[in-house]
């Protein structure tokens, strides 16, 4: 040992445990929601330079763990600094009056796609900046817009949808970037309170949360978002552009394997297909994919639940539905829809012609950020699976939809479990 805070790996590099204020702060200070990168200046969480961060936690989000793993088996140098040539972003997205606003995003980093472009002097100075956001293009191709074009519901133009059923779109990858007291700002909470339920909750992980209150940022290891733009992007930020949007929590069992117990993946496909005819209109579409998986409480719990509520006495009923959760996670919903506009914001969003979704607890969060909602769209009953109906029923029950009015009862029962604002 060096020092009551240090020790030594195989390499004999000390390794900081604890840390404390810096005499004047971070190296490099964050001024949030500046109009100018350079005044904002850039995130630097790499640990080439200890001293020299000023955000608290590492890049990659969930994967950093997967880094550390892949240095402690020494195929990965800790120093390694990637060649970020030619990984500009495909096209541009934005600068938005959003991106000033420091109320309006707290848990992206506006600037994370441009980060090479943007804090060239910082970088050309020696600091390690990377991006937390990717901008790229492809293709998406789902049967579902096969059969979409089959109904007569879409017709292929051969600029949004090929004739072989191909979805041309713009996808974007976004890893979490936390503005701490925006953030805490958010729930109504202190920063402090913030802080110290982050370092005990995830068993002491990040001591810097309450030992460098000058460090303000934080990259969470968590997952993040996927955005999937139909149509032209030059079109958002546009006042007369109509846009139509789906934000969708992953559910991996019905996205990907299509599991009935839900309307996961056919409200993503019902989603992408809203999507493209309001692309083919002229209009754009915004499909955002959030890793929020078994509404954040885990899919460990989201299974257990499921063995719950179909061995109770009367089988699986929609008036248990929220209790066995709860009974198992201790609360019904933990996706806390109170970041998920920020993306939004970050699209130069202000108006959504066409939210595809029912859900209170999206539509809410969205409105209150200041974004126009003009028309909810709901799932068509055909598109919902015999054995999810147990789903629909209890949510149209907790108040979820605004298709259906609650009356008293079931209103009070839906605000005590927090299932409303």
């Amino acid at each position: 040992m060096t020092g009551p805070n240090r020790l030594r790996d195989s390499a004999s590099r000390p390794i900081v445990l604890t840390s404390h204020p810096a005499a004047g702060g971070a190296s490099l200070p964050v001024r949030w929601g500046a109009s100018d990168p350079e005044v904002r200046g850039p995130i630097v969480a790499t640990l080439n330079n200890p001293g020299g961060r000023n955000a608290i936690g590492a890049h990659s989000g969930q994967y950093s763990v997967y880094r550390a793993l892949a240095v402690a088996a020494g195929r990965l140098s800790p120093d390694h600094r990637p060649d970020l040539k030619d990984t500009a972003p495909a096209l541009p997205i934005g600068p938005f009056p959003q991106w000033a606003d420091p109320r309006r995003i707290v848990s992206l980093d506006p600037w994370g796609h441009v980060a090479t472009e943007a804090f060239a002097g910082a970088i050309g100075a020696g600091w390690d900046v990377r991006p937390t956001i990717a901008v790229t293009r492809a293709r998406l191709n789902m049967p579902e817009v096969g059969l979409a074009v089959g109904a007569g519901r879409l017709e292929p133009d051969g600029e949004v949808l090929t004739a072989a059923g191909d979805v041309r779109v713009t996808k974007i990858a976004i890893e979490p970037v936390w503005w701490l007291p925006g953030v805490a700002e958010r729930f109504g909470i202190a920063e402090g309170a913030l802080r110290r339920a982050l370092f005990e909750q995830t068993g002491g992980m990040f001591p810097e949360l309450v030992t460098r209150p000058d460090l303000r940022v934080f990259l969470p290891p968590i997952g993040g978002a996927s955005v999937y733009l139909f149509g032209d992007p030059a079109l958002l930020g546009r006042p007369e552009t109509r846009v139509a949007c789906r934000i969708h929590d992953e559910c991996n069992g019905s996205d990907v394997f299509g599991s009935d117990i839900c309307t996961c993946r056919p409200y993503l496909a019902h989603g992408v297909e809203v999507c493209v005819a309001m692309a083919q209109r002229g209009g754009a579409g915004v499909m955002v994919y959030n890793r929020k998986e078994g509404r954040a409480l885990g899919e460990v719990t989201k299974f257990l639940v499921y063995n719950a509520r179909k061995r109770q006495e009367g089988g699986d009923r929609a008036d248990a539905y929220f209790l066995r959760t709860e009974c198992v996670a201790g609360v019904s919903d933990m996706r806390f829809q109170e970041l998920m506009p920020d993306v939004l914001h970050w699209l130069g969003v202000t108006r959504i012609d066409e939210l595809v979704s029912m859900s209170d607890l999206k539509h809410g969060p969205i409105v209150e950020s200041g974004i126009e909602v003009v028309k909810r769209v709901p799932i068509p009953d055909g598109l919902i699976p015999a054995d999810a109906q147990v789903e629909m029923d209890a949510k149209k029950a907790a108040g979820y939809f605004t298709d259906r009015v609650p009356d008293a009862e079931e209103l009070a029962l839906a605000k005590g479990r927090g299932l409303l604002g």
